[in-house]
């Protein structure tokens, strides 16, 4: 769903109330420029042996490029956990595509300066992106310190004993023969016994001119006048009009009211202008109580509608409780970049060291998950191809855990728009939910192998289709092929006759007891091959080929890495232990279990000594 600056308050209800029922949102941004420095710097210069950057010269040069550059699109996928119907659970999708507008619309007294990158910009160009759209549609925003700064100012504004005096020079004889009539106007209209009206108006040309005359006075004599006043005439109080400057007696109720009057007119500036940081301040536990009920009284046009202010206080008013007592876990991929971004953007001055920015993070989002560290865990030295959209291919063909889109977000349900930020957004909780479920099932979230000749049920099951392949041509293979023909197929090995071993035959919803009596199972769908064997735990482990859990994408083909067995012999299958029937998997792990130990808080920093940038580094180092 389009979101701009038009229908951004009559959506920012629903999107609130989204993210509060969110199991997890999704982000992406599209940005002005990115940092284009080379990742490997040369060694005998440096001193390095690997010739890379450490994390916190990456960092460095990343935060110098968010504090030139400008955010100008973000994507937001709300994502829903619904297990309302027990057999058929399912993950709903609520895509928003949002311009950012990084000009400062209301007049705040803030400036904003960003730069643009030619790169970035014949980038976005070619993917199709409207360099105007952040302009002509975006939505505003201000960060918390440009709210701060706005409100100290427009506070100053009202406040004229802060308003540094004029000196007018002896030699400056017109000024001072401008103050000396105004002060003899203002003498004689005090001293009438009966004066014709309770106002004085200066203008240019003295009492008797008329005030609305189209040569007024400008903005220097405006400012001598007022400046006279505060400092001879404590009784009386200046007001400014376009053209002229009124006198009028003092009244304590009358500037109080007028003081509460421009007050509240600069905080419902400052509500509109805040924009899109109210979706930030939502994820972030922040605090809603600014947000004004009434910027809901609009159309998708703009235009003003009636809606009602008792249902939509007590709306709000739910969002906010719910939002308060519930932290948002925070995925993206490749997230360093859009993580450092977001904090410059939204939040606020970057902190020097990369290890502050890593404990505010982790203090922000007790819970972030990179994908891209998702899918390359345990890479080792090699660093596999990891792009959004190569992992979303590679799991596109998984059918489990079920994802549908909500009926109002159906943009991106018929046609594909890469570099789109709402649509990548969209394409990473897919990711994020299908390659989760499969990590898990497959148990290589185990984090350190206690005996390493051990894996799970899944992979004993692969192991057995392929051993079956190698004794019976004719059995099914099971590789991603049969649901990705864009996959190569796996080519068979020639072997050494080896003695038989004992197999252990997986058994599904739709698998009898017993094998065929050739001793192959027969094929199984997608959401069987995710499963493990009735009767077993998801981390149930059967005794195989020694080997290391490798990152799924190091490989051409995901279940590649099984084929790993260092050259030695497979041990003897042993059958497992009977145990209670256990349902095919259909949700991805929840956020409280250990798989998160190993896969959260962790985003992939590539070209860099560490590798990753852990965000709560004070639990023991795993293998990144």
């Amino acid at each position: 769903m389009d979101v701009d600056k038009y229908s951004f308050q009559s959506l920012l209800l629903d999107i609130l109330t989204a993210i509060s029922r969110a199991h997890f949102v999704s982000i992406d941004f599209e940005f002005s420029g990115i940092s284009s420095r080379q990742s490997f710097k040369p060694a005998a210069l440096e001193g390095a042996d690997t010739g890379k950057q450490t994390l916190q010269e990456r960092y460095e040069e990343t935060k110098e490029a968010a504090e030139r550059y400008q955010i100008l699109q973000i994507g937001l996928t709300c994502v829903e956990e619904n297990v309302e119907d027990p057999e058929c659970p399912k993950y709903i999708t609520r895509p928003y595509n949002f311009y950012l507008n990084p000009v400062i619309q209301e007049r705040l007294d803030v400036e904003r300066i960003f730069s643009y990158q030619s790169g970035a910009v014949d980038f976005l160009l070619r993917n199709g992106f409207k360099m105007e759209a952040p302009f002509t549609v975006g939505v505003p925003y201000l960060s918390r310190n440009e709210e701060e700064l706005a409100r100290v100012l427009g506070n100053a504004r009202g406040d004229r004993s802060n308003v540094a005096d004029i000196a007018v020079l002896p030699t400056d004889v017109e000024s001072l023969e401008f103050l000396k009539r105004v002060r003899g106007e203002i003498e004689v209209w005090k001293a009438a016994e009966t004066p014709q009206c309770d106002y004085l108006n200066i203008a240019l040309a003295g009492h008797g001119a008329q005030p609305t005359s189209e040569r007024g006075l400008n903005n220097f004599h405006k400012r001598l006048v007022h400046q006279l006043v505060r400092s001879d005439y404590p009784d009386l109080v200046t007001i400014s009009r376009p053209t002229f400057i009124q006198i009028v007696p003092y009244d304590k109720a009358r500037e109080d009211a007028v003081k509460q009057s421009r007050l509240t007119r600069l905080e419902e500036q400052l509500s509109r202008q805040v924009g899109f940081r109210w979706l930030v301040e939502a994820m972030v536990q922040g605090d809603l109580s600014g947000v004004d009920p009434r910027i809901f009284a609009r159309g998708k046009d703009g235009e003003p509608v009636f809606v009602d202010l008792g249902e939509v206080n007590k709306q709000l008013d739910d969002v906010r409780s719910v939002l308060r007592d519930k932290p948002t876990v925070l995925v993206g991929h490749n997230l360093f970049t859009d993580l450092v971004n977001f904090h410059r953007c939204f939040l606020g001055p970057l902190p020097l060291r990369v290890k502050d920015f890593q404990r505010d993070m982790n203090r922000i989002f007790p819970m972030i998950i990179d994908t891209k560290y998702l899918a390359t865990h345990n890479c080792g030295s090699i660093n596999p191809k990891s792009s959004l959209g190569e992992i979303e291919a590679e799991l596109r063909s998984q059918i489990v855990p079920l994802i549908v889109t909500h009926p109002h977000h159906t943009k991106y349900a018929f046609s594909a728009a890469a570099h789109e930020a709402g649509y990548d957004s969209l394409l990473t909780a897919n990711v994020l939910i299908r390659l989760s479920s499969k990590l898990e099932a497959s148990g290589t979230w185990v984090e350190g192998i206690e005996e390493p000749n051990q894996v799970t049920a899944l992979e004993a099951l692969r192991l057995l289709s392929s051993d079956a392949d190698d004794e019976d041509p004719s059995a099914p293979e099971l590789s991603e092929q049969s649901q990705n023909p864009k996959m190569a197929p796996r080519k068979k090995k020639t072997k050494p006759k080896k003695k038989k071993k004992t197999k252990v035959v997986a058994k599904t919803r739709t698998l009898t007891e017993s094998s065929s009596s050739s001793g192959n199972p027969p094929p199984l769908t997608p959401a069987q091959r995710l499963a493990p064997p009735p009767g077993s735990p998801t981390n149930q482990r059967y005794t195989v080929a020694k080997g290391r859990i490798a990152s799924v994408f190091a490989h051409p083909s995901v279940y590649d890495i099984l084929a790993e067995d260092n050259g030695e012999e497979p041990e003897t299958l042993a059958e497992p232990m009977p145990l209670p029937a256990h349902d095919t998997v259909t949700l991805m792990p929840p956020f409280t279990s250990d798989f998160w130990r190993v896969y959260g808080n962790k985003l992939r920093v590539f070209g860099t000594v560490e590798g990753v940038c852990d965000l709560n580094p004070k639990r023991p180092l795993s293998i990144c």
